[in-house]
Parts: structure tokens; sequence; C-alpha cells
């Protein structure tokens, strides 16, 4: 005969079928805060605190994680590296050491830099729902450069 025994703990205040929901919510739109998920579930008669959506989330395997920012590029950039990158995927290393490598850094001297949040697992960090896009125009700020080649720093 089997017996069913008191279980230890608090029993869930979500429901599967509230948890599959706030799953939804944060896989359609990350940036969603936990107010929004606790008056989603308002409207559906559960009453929970932000803290039980945050455990809920993580038990998903999600975490609160600053959105990446990464430059705003359009698909006609986007394949254009992918064409540079083909191009010269067989090149012999003698050539790449004629390479210099570039890049430049935008600081923002009097805007409000407040980090976004997401909702998201460490292996989706760059994905575009999860980004920030940015330019690299506007007032107020510094834009370093910098370059690197096999002989060294430039």
């Amino acid at each position: 005969m089997t017996v069913n025994h008191p279980r230890s703990g608090a029993p869930c205040k979500i429901s599967p079928r509230g948890g599959s929901m706030i799953m939804r919510k944060v896989r359609d739109q990350p940036r969603t805060t936990r107010q929004d998920l606790v008056n989603d579930l308002k409207r559906a008669e559960t009453i929970v605190s932000k803290k039980t959506i945050s455990n809920t989330l993580r038990r998903h395997g999600l975490k609160s994680c600053s959105a990446r920012k990464v430059p705003l590029l359009k698909p006609a950039h986007v394949q254009a590296s992918l064409k540079l990158a083909n191009d010269h995927l067989d090149d012999p290393e003698e050539e790449w050491e004629k390479v210099m490598w570039s890049d430049e850094t935008k600081i923002e001297l009097f805007s409000l830099n407040f980090t976004r949040r997401v909702w998201r697992k460490k292996k989706d960090e760059y994905n575009t729902k999860n980004t920030i896009p940015t330019v690299k125009h506007g007032g107020g700020n510094i834009i370093l450069w910098g370059c690197f080649s096999a002989k060294g720093t430039g």
C-alpha cells in the first residue's frame, strides 16, 4: 500500500499554467519587468510577489542580466561582413600578417547611461531580443579608436 506523506515547504503559488504563461511572455519580450508579470498574473486571479516571479524564472533557467549593447547593423551590413569573411576564408597566414584590425567605442558624457535588464539564459546574450542597438553619433561623447596587427598595436 502506498501512502502519501506531507510535502515539506509551502505549495507553489504559481500553477504550471501560470508558469507557462510567464515563460511565454518572457520568451517573447525578454525586457518585461517582474511588475508586469505580477500584474499579468493578478489579471489571471493569482496574487504573487516579485520575488516569487524571480524564483520561478530562475527555476526555468533564466537570469536577470544587463542587455548587451551592440552596434546597430542593417541586413546589408551583415551580408557584407559575411561576404568579406567568406572571400578571405582560405587566405594564407602571410596575407593576414599584412592586415590591420581597428575598433572604436563611444563613451557618452552627459546622457543617462542606465542599464536595461533582460531575462535570458547565458547562451542567449547576443540574441537580438536581448541586446540594445547603439549608434556612433550624437552630442556629448568621446569616441576612442585603436588598432592592432601582427606587428603590434597602433
